[in-house]
């Protein structure tokens, strides 16, 4: 059951920070790493959602479920 919920969490969380967050991190200052706050977001969601699925794919060949 704890597994499912962090799947479930996995698969939630890169969703809302790159859809439902945007209006609130749609702003051009701070300046980071000579990006808009809102290109460095996105870019580091890009950078972190393969290593959430990759976290779903662990917990899935633990399980045995590796298809």
């Amino acid at each position: 059951m704890v597994k499912k919920l962090i799947v479930f969490l996995l698969v939630l969380i890169p969703f809302l920070s790159q859809l439902a967050v945007l209006p609130f991190v749609n702003k051009i200052e701070p300046i980071i790493i000579g990006l808009p706050f809102l290109h460095f977001w996105l870019l580091l969601w890009i950078i972190l959602t393969p290593l959430c699925t990759w976290g779903i794919y662990r917990i899935q060949k633990s399980e045995g479920r590796d298809e």
